[in-house]
């Protein structure tokens, strides 16, 4: 199988397929935007139009060996990195460089057969020091098949969320400084402002704005088969994102990834903001004891929620009748500073905590900053 089209964004890759021709493409490029609207996508249709040898003013050609390759996931000068969880057992730098290679090499495979992927993992994922030297070592080698070489940084937040990071970011940090030439390197962000500002400075920033809702439907339809009246639903939950539609797609008589952790978040707010904090303790005893690092993505609905309950507290609509939001008649620029606690919890889910003294205090927070009655512990 090979990857579909690149789905809307249409004045942003005309403007780079313009650039292309003009040869004045930045060599380090940071796509940004919502979660799942295509950031990783474009990187590598950019990757195809850089190593096309004829592309034009709409993009790559798509009919010569080197598109074929960089359609099929295969061309040897187009190296997508993403971040994966921590291989078990991977002892010393070297046997984690090898487990995480392999690793990859089994992702690729699996998106080779379906590269229509919910935009949620449900497991802790990093760019390890391991994995950002190999990318280094790479990039200084010669072009295998063509004039050019092409490194994606999928989800490049994810180097801030672990316990080497600065290593890490230091690491792709001297790569960007002074790049091998007929090499460009493209990293993708959902929240840029989270990087290293020496990173940022290092790129020049491309925003990959939402799709519209029918923009999205099209999609579903089209492209993933989608009944229409599931397409349009999942649509009014997407948020101009197909990756974020994917995620409340149902499937075998269950609920979509999304719209499970969505019920999970939602489940502890209300907990937050209940009038005893015996549910908050409650709610954190529901935990394992181990593996915080699995909590990103429910920290991460969390987050949403309390944008949600900020929106809905000053007046706007739901976002959906199938999720409401909880009401709350607090003042809305309270949950900025509970946002920034939940921030701080996922951070601190990436060490060696306890995530139910996690969750417990995160609960405990929250509901001191929205207006839940105080607790304090003996």
């Amino acid at each position: 199988m090979t990857l579909h089209p690149h789905w809307g964004h249409g004045p942003v890759l005309r403007a780079l397929a313009r650039a292309r021709l003009r040869g004045s493409l930045p060599q380090a490029l940071l796509i940004h935007g919502p979660p799942g609207v295509g950031k990783q996508h474009l990187a590598l249709w950019l990757g195809q139009l850089l190593l096309c040898p004829s592309p034009g003013g709409e993009g790559p050609c798509g009919s010569c060996t080197h598109c074929r390759w960089a359609l099929r996931l295969e061309h040897p000068d187009l190296h997508w990195h993403f971040p994966l969880p921590r291989p078990e057992k991977a002892s010393t730098p070297e046997k984690l460089a090898d487990a995480l290679e392999e690793a990859r090499a089994l992702r690729l495979a699996s998106l080779r057969e379906n590269p229509l992927q919910p935009s949620v993992s449900g497991e802790a994922r990093a760019h390890y020091l391991a994995a950002v030297r190999l990318l280094r070592r790479r990039a200084y080698l010669q072009p295998s098949r063509g004039e050019h070489q092409v490194f994606i940084l999928g989800e490049a937040d994810a180097l801030a969320v672990q316990e080497d990071a600065s290593e890490a970011a230091n690491a792709l940090l001297k790569l960007l400084e002074e790049p091998p030439p007929r090499t460009t390197f493209i990293l993708t962000s959902v929240q840029p402002g989270r990087l290293l500002p020496t990173l940022r400075s290092r790129t020049t920033p491309l925003h990959l704005p939402p799709l519209s809702r029918k923009e999205v439907a099209a999609f579903l339809e089209e492209v993933a088969g989608i009944p229409e009246a599931e397409a349009r639903r999942l649509a009014s939950l997407s948020r101009g994102s197909i990756g974020r539609a994917l995620g409340f797609r149902r499937g075998n008589g269950e609920d979509g990834p999304l719209e499970q952790l969505r019920r999970a978040a939602l489940q502890l707010l209300e907990a937050a903001l209940a009038p005893s904090p015996a549910g908050a303790f409650r709610a954190a005893l529901e935990f394992s004891p181990r593996r915080a690092r699995d909590l990103a993505d429910l920290l991460d609905a969390l987050e949403e929620l309390l944008v949600e309950l900020a929106e809905a507290s000053a007046g706007a609509p739901e976002p959906s009748p199938a999720f409401p939001v909880l009401r709350w008649n607090g003042d809305p620029r309270r949950v900025a500073a509970a946002a920034e606690k939940v921030w701080e919890a996922r951070l601190l889910a990436q060490g060696n905590v306890n995530p139910q003294l996690l969750v417990g205090g995160l609960l405990m927070e929250l509901r001191q900053i929205l207006g839940g009655a105080p607790a304090h512990c003996p």
